[in-house]
């Protein structure tokens, strides 16, 4: 079995801990959990016939008193950025964050989760941001760790 991991980065409550509770467990709590440090969950899946144990590093989130540990990196085959689409700064985050990340473990996949679907009515995302990450070439996925949208489905993206 081959074991991967991947971690989770972005803006402080964007959702990374609700998004990998609803991954691994298929739950949701309302309850808001600040992760202190790094929350380490793991998933086992099967991808074209090849079972993998995913490790999946919940990494505190950024801003401005507290920036990400970037060894918490280290190792890293994959790593998604969270973005909370209710709060568009939290994009601005995303970017700066893949140039960080980029630069210490180097070119690997990831994906970015543009959470809170289920808040569509208060959503500040628009078109001209969803260009901005088609001209990076960024694959995304708009989900919902409430609902469960998308979430699923963008993990299994990045694994494949």
């Amino acid at each position: 079995m081959l074991q991967k991991k991947i971690c989770m980065v972005g803006a402080f409550a964007t959702g990374k801990t609700s998004l990998v509770a609803r991954y691994v467990q298929g739950i949701y709590s309302d309850k808001y959990q600040t992760t202190v440090g790094v929350k380490i969950d793991k998933k086992k899946m099967t991808i074209a016939s090849q079972d993998l144990n995913l490790i999946l590093w919940d990494i505190h989130g950024e801003d401005e008193f507290q920036k990400i540990k970037l060894s918490y990196l280290r190792g890293s085959a994959a790593y998604i950025l969270v973005a909370d689409g209710t709060r568009r700064d939290t994009l601005c985050t995303v970017f700066n964050l893949q140039a960080k990340v980029e630069q210490t473990i180097g070119s690997v996949p990831f994906m970015t989760i543009l959470n809170k679907y289920d808040l569509t009515t208060d959503w500040e995302l628009d078109e001209d941001d969803l260009d901005q990450l088609s001209q990076r070439r960024w694959p995304y996925c708009v989900g919902s760790a409430k609902t469960g949208l998308g979430v699923e489905e963008c993990f299994k993206q990045l694994v494949q």
